[in-house]
């Protein structure tokens, strides 16, 4: 077995395998975790049954903060545009001759997405040499790109790093305020679930340490402990963002994530949790989680998590946080076909984006007021299936005809932003979602697609894209013209389009819009990450960085 610390969470598990990954026998019961709480930490161990398989963390451990005499890494990597190296380069590599460091960042031709050049560091006790990496962003950037190349830089970390051995990463940044968005797109090369095994004989692989400072352009580390903490908090919260959305369903099941957030509330200060679960849904009136999610053998649930900063009045701002937690979405009756459904575990990626910032604040020690609404369900298929031409309810009171069950996401989002604006009291309102494939077709595969109702939220969110690196671009913001979109002859809106050629994206936006609380008089931002919140089929944990530059969180930004 292996361990590795994630987020306050830390997972010990085994693998035990009796045949292809995919042969589980019939017998086969995911594995339950069961949390043991400290002060500081839950630790969750999971148990398998003899002929049943659980799952690893990678055994890649992150930590940030000034350069350590005793380390003996075996690769080194300097990353940053050339601007930011030069100043301290000899001081990166003293044993290399300085004309040789200068012949390396000249060959480096950046481009557009960067580029490496490497040799290697001879060993001072006449051991193993240590590779030593020059890997240089480009220049420049356009305006709607992020001023650090967050992108290549988790491209670059990656590739370089390898997969075994430790390593020492030098990130070369031009302004402080830099140091926690470096650490996230540094986090995104290394995430943590894995379901590799070893071959027969193979030893288990060893824990491996990626140590990250920070230097300036003249060479100086940065120590700021406001800063480095940012940075380790950020990190843990991406990779545990995107260790949610990694799990397979099998495993990751609603009731799990369910877990998981109200085990939060049992290990941070000044957090409370409430969970409205199963058929207590549609007894209470959230009508769209409780339909999306009826079918599925794990019931759906609204998990509202609260957080409270010392010394908090009634003039405190209050910000909620609203994500789609769709475990796995077969598109319910409208079912996704020719390999659609295909890495549909990752329609969770709001909620957990959500999830994983909300932590990170609370551990900054925010000073808003924060609630987390996880709305979390399976859109299955089964006898008590969602089906096109029913009537649901919402808890905005109003009703939804369904013509597409595939447009789930929006009903249980309807449900989260109605809850926190008729009873949170918000001054904004976040909702973060994988909702629409037309995202991509809007703003690609690295940008969000954002509505927002005012100008000033608009320019806000897409500047805390740039800044953090989880990288924002505004959609059509005008709901009189997309609200016919939604006309029902029996209820009061549809839940899917007519016309599939007119801005589909924003369309789904106003339909969550018109949930808001009829005396909602604050902001909104809805933040469509289809696209972003994954790369290469692994989740990227997008959302946590853009949530913390959001929320003016101390340290990072």
């Amino acid at each position: 077995g292996g361990s590795c610390s994630a987020f306050g969470f830390r997972l010990f598990s085994t693998v035990r395998r009796a045949g292809p990954l995919l042969s589980v026998p019939p017998s086969f019961q995911p594995p339950s975790p069961t949390a043991f709480v400290n002060p500081s930490r839950v630790f969750r161990r999971f148990t398998t049954a003899p002929n049943s398989m659980s799952f690893k963390m990678a055994a890649t451990q992150l930590t940030f903060g000034p350069a350590k005499a005793t380390e003996s890494p075996s690769v080194v990597v300097l990353v940053g545009k050339k601007a930011a190296i030069e100043g301290g380069l000899s001081k990166y590599a003293p044993s290399v001759d300085d004309s040789v460091l200068q012949a390396m960042l000249e060959a480096a031709k950046p481009g557009d997405n960067g580029a490496s050049t490497s040799t290697f560091l001879p060993a001072s006790d006449g051991g193993k040499a240590t590779k030593f990496v020059l890997a240089v962003l480009p220049d420049k950037v356009s305006r709607h790109n992020s001023p650090i190349s967050a992108h290549s830089i988790t491209s670059l970390v990656r590739s370089e790093a390898g997969a075994s051995g430790d390593v020492k990463v030098i990130a070369a940044i031009e302004e402080d305020n830099n140091v926690g968005p470096v650490a996230c797109a540094i986090a995104k090369a290394f995430p943590l679930f894995s379901a590799k095994s070893t071959k027969d004989g193979e030893e288990e692989k060893k824990e491996r340490s990626i140590r990250t400072c920070f230097v300036r352009p003249d060479g100086s580390e940065v120590e700021d402990a406001d800063r480095l903490l940012a940075a380790d908090v950020a990190m843990e919260g991406v990779r545990f963002a995107a260790r949610i959305s990694d799990t397979p369903p099998e495993q990751m099941t609603p009731g799990k994530l369910i877990e998981e957030a109200e085990a939060v509330a049992e290990t941070l200060k000044g957090v409370s949790v409430v969970t409205i679960r199963g058929e207590e849904l549609a007894k209470k009136g959230y009508g769209g989680i409780w339909g999306v999610g009826k079918a599925a053998e794990s019931p759906p649930g609204l998990v509202v998590l609260s957080y409270e900063p010392e010394g908090a009045t009634e003039e405190t701002e209050t910000v909620c946080l609203v994500g789609k937690g769709i475990m796995y979405d077969t598109g319910g009756l409208s079912l996704k076909i020719s390999g659609g459904m295909v890495g549909m575990k990752h329609d969770n990626g709001g909620a957990a984006g959500m999830l994983g910032g909300f932590i990170a604040a609370v551990k900054l020690k925010n000073e808003k007021r924060i609630h987390c609404l996880l709305c979390v369900a399976e859109n299955a298929i089964g006898p008590k299936a969602m089906r096109n031409d029913d009537v649901l309810v919402c808890y905005s009171g109003k009703c939804v005809e369904i013509n597409n069950t595939d447009a789930e996401g929006r009903l249980v989002l309807a449900d989260g932003v109605a809850h926190a604006t008729k009873h949170l009291k918000p001054s904004l309102v976040i909702d973060m979602a994988t909702l629409t494939g037309a995202q991509m077709i809007s703003t690609g595969r690295k940008h969000s697609a954002i509505l927002a109702n005012t100008k000033e939220l608009e320019e806000r969110t897409v500047k805390a894209g740039r800044h953090s690196g989880d990288l924002a671009h505004p959609l059509i913001y005008a709901p009189e013209l997309f609200k016919d979109e939604f006309k029902s002859k029996v209820a009061d809106m549809k839940n899917s389009v007519k016309d599939r050629m007119n801005a589909q994206s924003s369309c789904a936006g106003t339909f969550i819009e018109q949930h808001l609380a009829s005396d909602y008089k604050g902001g909104w931002v809805h933040i469509d990450m289809a696209g972003p919140s994954t790369s290469d089929e692994r989740a990227t944990g997008y959302g946590v960085g853009l949530i913390l530059s959001l929320l003016e969180a101390k340290g990072y930004c």
